[in-house]
């Protein structure tokens, strides 16, 4: 009997534990009714879930879902992860000129960028704090931004939920900076649940259209090839890419996700874009649709055929199986190819385009 007291003791509390983590603000909040109706309204959602506009699993090969996940997770290649600290530069970003296009990028997917006279912040993740400390430890020398480095920012954009995307505590600190936040269908309810004003916020489908900075500029919400989850629930928030047009100029944001002809279509119908942030890292052949492996990178460059090409989404954290410094090699490889023009920065270093 002692034995069996002691068992149950032992499980309740693990299941107290478990109840007050999952009742960590980073996790989220149900999402509201109206919420949730302007979701289930939209023309990519259905069977309770929104869809990709290609048929899209999340894993390819020969492989289990569980397999493939136990292998990256037991994965022990030294390659993965750098030995010395990168070379980084550190920057007074409140001092950069407004009358400037740049960009400063932060390692991983997050970046600050300028275009006509506005400071855009896209995906911060900017301060390590739990969960996120458990699932991702950034590369030495490459956390060395926090949110307090952070000047005044016109438009945040958040491109999915995401834990190397969405940050509660970057966002949580950085709140009082933002003027105006945008996110796909579903992402405002975190937003809102850590403090952000919902008239500051604009939740946004594919192919919609927004005006910002005083009617100035627009952004245009866009698809990609990708997936949501943040605990508990797939797809029930929506992923996206993003196209900033000010003063004749126009940024494409393109977040994550495999390849399919969403780069081609955009240049079609919206012109040449003068700089193209693409992701490149974190890919494999076992999630090969939902991240743009170096082949398909390839042809999304030459099928959107940008003035200007930055990659992102390496060199901070390793969350695959490839060389920490491959996605570099690959950019250096495909720009010499196609004689394309390639901003390769260094982290923290500003980049005028």
């Amino acid at each position: 009997m002692k034995v069996i007291i002691i068992i149950a003791g032992i499980i309740l509390t693990l299941l107290v534990i478990a109840v007050l983590i999952l009742h960590h603000p980073c996790f989220g909040r149900p999402m509201s009714s109206a919420r949730r109706q302007r979701v289930e309204q939209s023309a990519h959602y259905h069977d309770g879930m929104f869809h990709n506009e290609l048929a899209t699993p999340q894993f390819t090969g020969n492989k289990s879902s569980a397999k493939a996940l136990w292998e990256f997770l037991t994965a022990a290649d030294s390659e993965r992860v750098p030995h010395e600290a990168l070379p980084v530069v550190r920057t007074d970003l409140r001092s950069l000129p407004l009358d400037r296009d740049w960009i400063v990028w932060f390692g991983h997917s997050s970046y600050l960028f300028c275009l006509n006279g506005k400071r855009y912040l896209v995906d911060p993740l900017l301060k390590m704090e739990f969960p996120v400390t458990v699932m991702m430890r950034p590369f030495k020398g490459t956390d060395i931004y926090t949110p307090d480095d952070i000047p005044d920012i016109d438009v945040l954009i958040i491109t999915h939920e995401h834990w190397d995307h969405l940050d509660y505590a970057t966002l949580r600190d950085l709140r009082a900076k933002v003027k105006h936040a945008i996110c796909p269908l579903g992402v405002a309810e975190h937003l809102e649940y850590w403090g952000y004003d919902k008239d500051i916020i604009s939740e946004t489908d594919w192919y919609e259209q927004l005006t910002v900075n005083d009617d100035t500029d627009t952004i245009t919400c866009l698809p990609t090839r990708h997936f949501s989850n943040r605990l508990f629930g797939r797809n029930r928030t929506l992923w996206a890419s993003f196209l900033v047009s000010s003063g004749g100029r126009k940024v494409y944001i393109g977040g994550d996700g495999g390849y399919d002809h969403r780069f081609r279509r955009i240049r079609e119908q919206y012109g040449q874009v003068d700089l193209a942030m693409m992701e490149n890292g974190q890919y494999n052949k076992d999630w090969a649709l939902i991240h743009l492996t170096p082949e398909d990178l390839e042809k999304a460059i030459v099928d959107l055929q940008a003035k200007k090409v930055f990659t992102v989404h390496h060199d901070k954290f390793a969350l695959a199986k490839h060389k920490w410094s491959e996605p570099d090699s690959v950019a250096r490889q495909i720009a010499e190819r196609h004689k394309i023009t390639l901003l390769d920065s260094k982290i923290g270093e500003v980049v005028y385009y």
